[in-house]
């Protein structure tokens, strides 16, 4: 089979011929249609992830059809469309994840290929209203993003929630997962372009979170507080957050792309007594339940671009650059 093999790190991906993966017991081999790029891809690229090994097959986000099945496997699911769920093995307790929890991509050979074999459990039914490319948009970011806002932070219909950082893959999701369960929205970006991308897609509105005083003119142009604010920045902006988040509120964040927090404000989180949650990922139920929510909401993920799959490295290099606002696809397989 072709795939898109990393070879060390900085090294650009290239198109090559690799063994065609045999499944094993329990498990199915899905011809990939579509698989979706993540910043995890990059950094992995960038050698900036524990457990690198070279030479890897990146992607973790992918939907296609089931070739074949191994021993043990459910026969039925021959030639069904199927989304694939990226985690592995993530154990017994659904507070947190298992020592040996795994994310498609790396360490096992991930989406980037025209082939990929998982466990029959972490595939399920191609949500019916959407194309191989739409569907590919939603593992990784679609459960990350589930967990985060209904899992860990509880959010409600009716209550408000701020949700940082729009443009990219999980807070797109977020966003459109939290307004069709009824919540108000409201989003930062560095983009005025994409804080008006944002309100098409049901946010009430949002500001620059390069404006000075952001926090203030945020809370003025509301005129409250917010119940839920789902961050994936951390880092030096993160007391801004405090200062948005209503008295009893949830903070919720799912990643540190600005580092540290250099000096957390304590005294902000007791006395308003909020909550500071951490998430990664989902379980297969989170999983479950958030293919259900787009399934019974018919939420079509956004799609920056898709790429053929020769041109796989073009497209790291735009995720690298940060400039889309949406997902980007490649096109693994041909439409006949």
């Amino acid at each position: 089979m072709k795939a898109l093999r990393l070879d060390g790190i900085n090294q650009p991906l290239t198109l090559q011929e690799v063994p065609t993966p045999i499944p094993g017991s329990g498990e199915v081999l899905v011809q990939i249609h579509a698989a979706a790029l993540n910043h995890r891809d990059v950094w992995i690229q960038k050698g900036q992830y524990a457990g690198l090994h070279f030479p890897c097959i990146l992607g973790s986000d992918g939907a296609g059809v089931v070739a074949s099945v191994g021993e043990g496997a459910d026969a039925a699911l021959l030639g069904q469309a199927v989304l694939i769920n990226p985690g592995q093995n993530w154990g017994g307790n659904p507070r947190a994840q298992a020592k040996d929890f795994t994310i498609l991509g790396l360490p096992e050979q991930g989406t980037f290929a025209q082939y990929v074999r998982v466990p029959a459990r972490h595939v399920r039914p191609l949500p019916a209203h959407l194309s191989f490319e739409q569907a590919a948009v939603l593992p990784l970011g679609g459960v990350t993003a589930y967990r985060a806002i209904f899992t860990r932070a509880g959010l409600q219909a009716g209550e408000r929630v701020l949700i940082t950082g729009i443009g990219g893959g999980v807070a797109l999701l977020g966003l459109q997962m939290a307004v069709a369960r009824g919540a108000e929205v409201w989003v930062t970006s560095g983009s005025a372009a994409k804080l008006e991308s944002a309100q098409k897609l049901g946010a009430r509105g949002g500001v620059n979170y390069k404006d000075d005083n952001w926090s203030d003119n945020l809370l003025s142009e509301v005129g409250a507080p917010f119940d839920v604010v789902v961050d994936s920045a951390a880092g030096p902006g993160f007391n801004s957050l405090l200062d948005v988040a209503a008295p009893g509120g949830r903070i919720v964040f799912y990643g540190a792309t600005q580092g540290n927090i250099p000096e957390l404000t304590a005294r902000k989180i007791f006395w308003k007594q909020l909550s500071v949650l951490g998430s990664t990922m989902g379980t297969e139920q989170d999983f479950a339940d958030m293919a259900q929510l787009i399934e019974e909401k018919q939420i079509v993920p956004v799609i920056d671009e898709v790429f053929p799959f020769a041109e796989g490295e073009a497209a790291m290099r735009r995720m690298a650059n940060g400039e889309q606002f949406g997902k980007l696809v490649l096109r693994i397989t041909e439409e006949e």
